[in-house]
């Protein structure tokens, strides 16, 4: 049977109220002997608004996949998982970021840690902080997650 493999930081909770584990998982594809790489976030919002998760699977070659997913306002926990892509390098050449933030569309009345349940679609083409074309600014960022373990302390 195959086993995935799976590498993940830390654990990190945000003083609004978001949890977040990020991980890079590899598992071989059935019938082939070529593995899959993909990144996952677990997480749990309890911040009483709706977010958005910018979740990146970093590779090598300068590859990067990128998955937007709406995160509602929801104490349950949740994952969001970008499109499993075949490997091009080991298991520790890949690396993921998950960002979580308020949508960039929420009223300008709207606190920080809450949303207007803005459609993702409404989200793309964001580049540099604003949405392309119509110079929105997106809310501060809440947490940001990432795969890799913390640094081994000093000794």
């Amino acid at each position: 049977m195959a086993r995935t493999t799976e590498r993940c930081g830390p654990e990190v909770v945000s003083p609004e109220g978001i949890e977040a584990q990020t991980c890079v998982l590899t598992s071989p594809r059935p019938g082939d002997h070529r593995p899959d790489t993909w990144a996952r976030t677990y997480y749990r919002n309890e911040t009483g608004g709706e977010l958005l998760a910018v979740l990146s699977l970093m590779g090598p070659y300068g590859r990067t996949v990128q998955t937007r997913c709406p995160v509602d306002a929801d104490d349950e926990p949740a994952i969001c998982e970008t499109p499993r892509e075949l490997s091009r390098g080991g298991h520790s050449a890949y690396m993921a970021v998950a960002e979580f933030s308020a949508p960039a569309n929420a009223p300008a009345n709207a606190p920080a840690n809450g949303g207007n349940g803005s459609d993702d679609a409404e989200n793309e083409g964001q580049i540099d902080g604003e949405i392309e074309g119509d110079g929105a600014e997106i809310e501060p960022l809440l947490l940001r997650s990432g795969s890799n373990p913390p640094a081994p302390a000093a000794r």
